[in-house]
C-alpha cells in the first residue's frame, strides 16, 4: 500500500507549518513563541472577560485556529497531526491569556483521552498557580447505541460550542454562566458522519480500506471505525439512514427531534468531498428533516472539521431555542464561521417562477398530421443514434476533454424524446428549430448546448417567411455564422464546424433551380463524415482540446462525428418517410 502524497515541506513540521501560514495571512492572529499557540492579536481586549481556549490534534482545519477570533476562541493550542498537544503548550496558553486580564479561562476539549488528560494536567498545574480554569469537555458522537465507558467522541458540534461560549464571552458572562450554558447545549447536540474513503496522516499509509461499492458509517475523525459498513447509495438514502441513526430513541446518543421542534444544522466536509455533492447532501439533510416536521432555524454547510483528506461528510443537529439561537447569531471576527444569514432556512419560499419569453405562446399546439408524423419520426431516428453511440462518443472525448461528449448528447436526445412524448412538434420549420434550440439550451447543458442552441436559433431566420431548399442553405450558413461568431472556433480547429461546414458547402446546391434534395443531402453526409475523420489529423485551435498535445489526438473529434452521425440520421430518417 503506497504512502499517500501530500504537499508539505516535511512531515515533523507540517502542523507548524500550517499554522504558521494562517498566521501570515490573519492579522488578527499572533503565535506564542517558542509554542504551537494561536492567540487573539488583540489580547487586550480580553481583559475583564473569559477568556476561550480550545485545541487538539491537527488535520481538522479549519478547526480549531480558524475559530479565533472576536466572538469566539480566544487561542488554540495545537498538537502534531491527530495528536493531542503538549502540556506545557496549553499551560503556556493559559499563562498569556490570565496575565492578558482575563477573567477566568475556559478550555473547550473533544472527548478523547489525551486531550483530556493533556488539558485537565495543564489545568491543574494552573490552578497550582492561582489561574481560575474550568474544562468542558464535549462529546457529541451519536453513532454508537450503546455509551461506553470513554463516552462519546468529540465531532464537529464542538464549533457550535466554540460559537456559543464566544458569544457568551463577549456578552461579558461569567465562567461558571458559560459553563453552565454551553455545557446544556452540548446535551442537546449529536453528530454523525460517513465516509467514502479512508485519509491518511502525512509520511504514512491510509488509515483504513473501504471497497469501491462500500461506505463507513458513524466513523471518527481521525479514522477510527464507525459502526458498519454498508453499500453506497444514493444521498437521499444516505442521509436518511443517517438521521434515522441519530434520532432513533434506543440509541443511547440518540438526538431527541420531534416534530416542531427547531435545529441548527451543519453540513461538515470531511476534507475531501467535492462542492457539488456536499450540496446535494445539504439538501436532502434539508429535505429529510423538513417532511418530519423539523424546523431548520440555521443550515451551515461547508469545511468545519475535517479529516485531512477523508472523502465524507457529517451532519450535526443541535436543538435550539430563541436564547440559543441570538448566540449562534452574534457577530464574531473568526475568518472560519461562516456568514450565516439570519433567518429561518424552514417556511421561506425556494424558488422564483421563471419569466417567459414573447416567444414561448408562439409555438402552435400541433402543426398539420402528416409533416408532425414525418418531424416526429426524424428526431426519433436521430435521439436513437445519439443514445446508441454515448459510450463510442465518451470514449473519444477522454483524449481531448473530460469524457463526457456522449453523456451530453445523450441528455439532449432523452429531452427530446420527452418533449414529442408530451407534444407533437410545431409544422412551420423556423418554429421547429426554434423551440429545439431553447430545449437544448436548457437541457443539454455544457458548451455543446449552447453552441447547438446557437446554431439553431439563428438557422431558424431564414426559415421564418419561406421554407423552400434554398431557404435551407441559407439557414445552414446562418447558423454556422453565429457559432463562429460567438464560439470563436474556424473550419479547420478540430471542432464540430468542420463537419458542419462541410456539409453546407454541399448544401449550396440546393439554391439550384430542380436541385434533387436527396441527392445534394447524401452529398452533404458523406462531406460532413470525411471531416470529421479529418479531425484526427488535424491540431486543435479552440475547445478545450487545444490544451492538448496534437501528439496525443490520435481520434477524430467527437463533436465533429456526433454532428456527420446527426446529418446522417436525418438523411435516413427523411428517406424512410418517401418510401
Amino acid at each position: 500500500m503506497q504512502v499517500s502524497k501530500k504537499l508539505v515541506n516535511s512531515v515533523p513540521g507540517c502542523a507548524d507549518d500550517a499554522l504558521a501560514g494562517l498566521v501570515a495571512c490573519n492579522p488578527a492572529i499572533q503565535l506564542l513563541q517558542g509554542h504551537r499557540v494561536a492567540l487573539r492579536s488583540d489580547l487586550e481586549n480580553v481583559r475583564g472577560r473569559v477568556a476561550l481556549l480550545s485545541g487538539g490534534g491537527s488535520g481538522h482545519e479549519p478547526a480549531h485556529a480558524g475559530y479565533i477570533g472576536k466572538g469566539m476562541l480566544t487561542g488554540v493550542v495545537a498538537g502534531a497531526v491527530f495528536t493531542s498537544p503538549a502540556v506545557g503548550s496549553i499551560l503556556a496558553a493559559i499563562r498569556a491569556v490570565t496575565q492578558a486580564g482575563s477573567a477566568g479561562t475556559l478550555l473547550i476539549v473533544k472527548n478523547y483521552t489525551g486531550d483530556r488528560l493533556n488539558f485537565g494536567l495543564a489545568l491543574e498545574q494552573a490552578r497550582a498557580e492561582g489561574a481560575d480554569v474550568q474544562m468542558v469537555v464535549i462529546g457529541d458522537d451519536s453513532a454508537f447505541t450503546t455509551l461506553k465507558k470513554a463516552g462519546r467522541r468529540g465531532l464537529c458540534g464542538t464549533v457550535l460550542i466554540h460559537k456559543v461560549a464566544g458569544a457568551l464571552a463577549e456578552a461579558g458572562a461569567s465562567l461558571d454562566e458559560i459553563v453552565s450554558r454551553v455545557t446544556a447545549a452540548a446535551r442537546a447536540m449529536g453528530t454523525l458522519g460517513v465516509s467514502l474513503s479512508p485519509c491518511s496522516v502525512p509520511g504514512s499509509q491510509p488509515t483504513f480500506q473501504l471497497a469501491p461499492d462500500e461506505l463507513e458509517l458513524g466513523l471518527g475523525i481521525h479514522g477510527e471505525a464507525g459502526v458498519r459498513r454498508m453499500k453506497v447509495a444514493s444521498a437521499d438514502e444516505i442521509v436518511e439512514i443517517m438521521l434515522n441513526h441519530m434520532t432513533n430513541p434506543s440509541n443511547a446518543s440518540h438526538v431527541p427531534l420531534d416534530s416542531g421542534v427547531s435545529v441548527v444544522l451543519v453540513v461538515n466536509n470531511l476534507g475531501g468531498l467535492s462542492c457539488l455533492e456536499l450540496g446535494v447532501v445539504a439538501g436532502s439533510a434539508v429535505h429529510c428533516l423538513e417532511s418530519r416536521g423539523v424546523r431548520i432555524a440555521r443550515a451551515l454547510v461547508g469545511s468545519f472539521m475535517t479529516a485531512l483528506e477523508m472523502a465524507g461528510v457529517s451532519l450535526t443537529l443541535l436543538l435550539v431555542d430563541d436564547k440559543l439561537l441570538r448566540l449562534i447569531d452574534a457577530e464574531t471576527t473568526a475568518v472560519a464561521w461562516p456568514n450565516l444569514a439570519k433567518a429561518s432556512v424552514t417556511g421561506r419560499s425556494r424558488e422564483l417562477a421563471a419569466p417567459k419569453g414573447g416567444s414561448e405562446s408562439e409555438e402552435p399546439a400541433s402543426g398539420t398530421a402528416p409533416s408532425c408524423q414525418h418531424t416526429h419520426l426524424v428526431l426519433e431516428r436521430v435521439c436513437d443514434v445519439l443514445l446508441g453511440m454515448q459510450e463510442k462518443l465518451n470514449e473519444l472525448d477522454r483524449a481531448a476533454g473530460d469524457g463526457d461528449c456522449g453523456n451530453t448528447h445523450a441528455r439532449a436526445a432523452i429531452a427530446i424524446q420527452e418533449w414529442l412524448n408530451a407534444r407533437p412538434p410545431p409544422a412551420q420549420p423556423s418554429q421547429l428549430l426554434s423551440v429545439l434550440a431553447r430545449l437544448l439550451l436548457e437541457k443539454m447543458g455544457g458548451s455543446s448546448g449552447v453552441l447547438y442552441g446557437l446554431f439553431l436559433t439563428a438557422a431558424a431566420r431564414p426559415l421564418q417567411n419561406c421554407s423552400n431548399l434554398p431557404a435551407w442553405a441559407d439557414a445552414m450558413d446562418t447558423g454556422i455564422e453565429a457559432m463562429q461568431q460567438y464560439g470563436g472556433a474556424a473550419p479547420g480547429d478540430r471542432t464540430m464546424l468542420d463537419s458542419l461546414c462541410a456539409a453546407a458547402g454541399e448544401l449550396h446546391a440546393l439554391r439550384a433551380p430542380g436541385a434533387d434534395l436527396f441527392q445534394v443531402l447524401a452529398k452533404a453526409v458523406q462531406s460532413a463524415e470525411a471531416a470529421a475523420e479529418a479531425t484526427k489529423n488535424m491540431e486543435a485551435g479552440a475547445g478545450r482540446a487545444s490544451y492538448i498535445s496534437s501528439a496525443k489526438l490520435l481520434q477524430p473529434d467527437p463533436g465533429a462525428v456526433a454532428v456527420s452521425a446527426v446529418l446522417r440520421a436525418v438523411l435516413e430518417g427523411l428517406q424512410s418517410q418517401s418510401v
